[in-house]
C-alpha cells in the first residue's frame, strides 16, 4: 500500500496583515508549513504535496530551499479546500491512500497519522476523519456520532442544535481518503453555499462509508489567522518544547525569557538560565551552563560547556569550553576542546586549536589556530583587503602579544612569538620573536599639551 500526503498551504490568510503567506507566518521561529512538512517526513509519506496560492513564489521557494524533491500544485483562485485538493489530482492517482493536512495547523504529529490510518484499514472505509477533544470547541466543526459511538457527520458550529454545541469533539481537518474514493467524489462537490467554495468536508458525506479517529493530541486542530492566534501557539509550542526536555533531564531556574526550538537536542542536567535563545538543529551535550542572555542557532555543543552571553551561529564547540561574557561565534567556527574564550571576542569561520586562550577583545576571522596558542588584549587577524579574504595560520604554542595585528594571509610558526604592539605582514618562523614598531620619536613641549591645559 502507498501514502501520499497533501498539505493545504494556498489560504490568503488576510486576517494575519502579513506580507508573507500565512503558513510562512513562525512558531518558534520555524514556519507553520515547515512543522507539517516536518511532520510529514517523520511519517515516511511515499508522495508528498503541496497545494499553494496566495503568494505562491513566497511558498514554493522556501519548499524548494529547504525539502528538495517535493513538488506543488497551484490553486489560481480561493474556491475551497475542495477545490485545493482537486489541483494535486496527479499525486492522488499515483497512490492508494492520500492524507490531507492543514499547513497553518504546526502541531500535528506522527503518531496520530499512523493511529489514524491504522482505523482506516481496519475499518476498511473511504474516509477516516482526525478529530480532537477540546475544552471549548467554539469555532470548530462538531463530530456527531450515534447512540454506539459510530461517527455520522461533521456538523458545522452555525448548523448545531443548542445540545450538538456542547459536543467537545471537533473536526481536526486532517482526514484519510482511499484514493479511488477521493477521486470519485472530488467531481462531485457543489459551492451552493454562502462562500460560494467547494468543501473538503463535503467529501465525507458524500463518500458515506467514514470513520472518525479521535486524537490523544487536542493541540492537532489548532491553527493562527491571526497575530494573536500565532502567539497562542508560539505559547503552546514553548511550554511543550520546555516541559519535554524537562522530562530529559534539562535543568531550568526559571523559564522567564526562554525560547527552544522543537528541534533542538540538550543532554542531561545541561542548565539553561534566563533569556535564552536556541534554535534550529542545535544539539547540547551534557552538564552544560547556557546563558544567561545567550542566542544558539544550529550549532553543535560538547559537554561540560559554558557559555555566558554568547551569541553563536553554525559554529561547532568541543568539550570542557567556556565562552564568554559577550562574546560572537559566526558561522563556521570550531572551538577545539579545553579553550576559553573571554568577553568581546568574535571568531569567523575558524578553526581554534585545544587549550588555546583568545582572552578578550579580539578578532580572528578565517584562521587556523593550533593548541595552546595565548592570545594577549586586543588582537586582529586583518582577513579581508577590501576584495579577497585570507587565512591566518598560526602554530601549536605560539604567543600574540597584546594589540597584534596579524595581516592575512600569513603564518605564524609554533613557539613563536610577537611583541605587543606589532603589525605582522611577514611570516614568522618556528621558536622566534617578531617585532615589527615604528621607532619611537620624542618631541617635547608639545604645543597642544599647552593648549589643553590652559583650556
Amino acid at each position: 500500500m502507498t501514502t501520499g500526503c497533501i498539505i493545504l498551504a494556498g489560504g490568503a490568510g488576510k486576517r494575519m496583515k502579513s506580507e508573507k503567506p500565512k503558513v510562512l507566518c513562525e512558531v518558534l521561529k520555524k514556519p507553520m508549513l515547515a512543522w507539517v512538512l516536518d511532520c510529514a517526513k517523520e511519517f515516511g509519506f511515499d508522495r508528498i504535496g503541496v497545494v499553494s496560492g496566495n503568494k505562491r513564489e513566497m511558498t514554493e521557494s522556501f519548499i524548494s530551499e529547504n525539502y528538495e524533491g517535493i513538488p506543488t500544485y497551484f490553486q489560481d483562485e480561493q474556491k475551497g479546500t475542495g477545490d485545493a485538493v482537486s489541483r494535486a489530482e496527479e499525486l492522488i492517482k499515483s497512490v492508494d491512500r492520500v492524507c490531507v493536512l492543514c499547513g497553518d495547523a504546526p502541531f500535528i504529529d506522527a503518531d496520530t497519522l499512523k493511529n489514524a490510518l491504522a482505523l482506516h484499514e481496519n475499518s476498511n472505509v473511504g474516509v477516516t476523519v482526525i478529530t480532537a477533544t477540546l475544552d471549548d470547541p467554539k469555532g470548530y466543526g462538531r463530530i456527531i456520532r450515534d447512540k454506539s459511538g459510530k461517527f455520522t457527520e461533521i456538523r458545522e458550529q452555525k448548523d448545531c442544535s443548542p445540545e450538538e454545541a456542547e459536543i467537545c469533539e471537533i473536526n481536526s481537518g486532517a482526514y484519510w481518503f482511499s484514493s479511488k474514493a477521493l477521486l470519485e467524489a472530488l467531481p462531485k462537490l457543489k459551492n451552493n453555499n454562502a462562500s460560494g467554495e467547494y468543501y473538503l468536508t463535503d467529501c465525507v458525506e458524500l463518500i458515506g462509508n467514514a470513520e472518525a479517529y479521535t486524537s490523544e493530541n487536542p493541540v492537532i486542530a489548532y491553527g493562527a489567522n491571526t497575530k494573536a492566534d500565532l502567539y497562542e501557539l508560539n505559547s503552546i509550542a514553548r511550554l511543550g518544547v520546555l516541559s519535554k526536555l524537562m522530562e530529559n533531564g534539562v535543568c531550568f531556574i526559571t523559564l522567564d525569557g526562554i525560547i527552544i526550538g522543537k528541534d533542538v537536542v540538550i543532554g542531561e542536567d545541561t542548565l539553561i538560565l534566563p533569556n535564552t535563545i536556541i534554535l534550529g538543529n542545535t544539539v547540547i551535550g551534557k552538564n552544560c551552563e547556557i546563558g544567561a542572555n545567550s542566542c544558539i542557532t544550529d550549532c553543535v555543543i560538547g559537554d561540560n560547556v559554558i557559555l555566558d552571553n554568547v551569541k553563536a551561529t553554525s559554529s561547532v564547540v568541543e568539550d570542557d569550553v567556556k565562552i564568554g561574557p559577550f562574546a560572537q561565534l559566526r558561522p563556521g567556527t570550531v572551538i577545539r576542546k579545553g579553550v576559553k574564550i573571554g568577553d568581546f571576542v568574535e571568531i569567523k569561520n575558524s578553526d581554534i586549536g585545544e587549550k588555546t586562550a583568545v582572552a578578550h577583545l579580539t578578532y580572528l576571522g578565517d584562521s587556523t589556530v593550533g593548541r595552546g596558542v595565548n592570545f594577549g588584549c586586543g588582537c586582529v587577524t586583518a582577513n579581508y583587503d577590501g576584495i579577497n579574504k585570507y587565512r591566518t595560520e598560526i602554530g601549536d604554542d605560539a604567543f600574540i602579544g597584546c594589540n597584534t595585528n596579524l595581516i592575512a594571509p600569513v603564518k605564524i610558526g609554533k613557539n613563536a612569538t610577537t611583541a605587543a604592539g606589532s603589525t605582522i605582514t611577514k611570516d614568522v618562523p618556528e621558536n622566534s620573536l617578531a617585532v615589527e614598531r615604528g621607532k619611537t620619536r620624542i618631541i617635547e613641549n608639545w604645543e597642544k599639551n599647552f593648549l589643553r591645559k590652559k583650556k
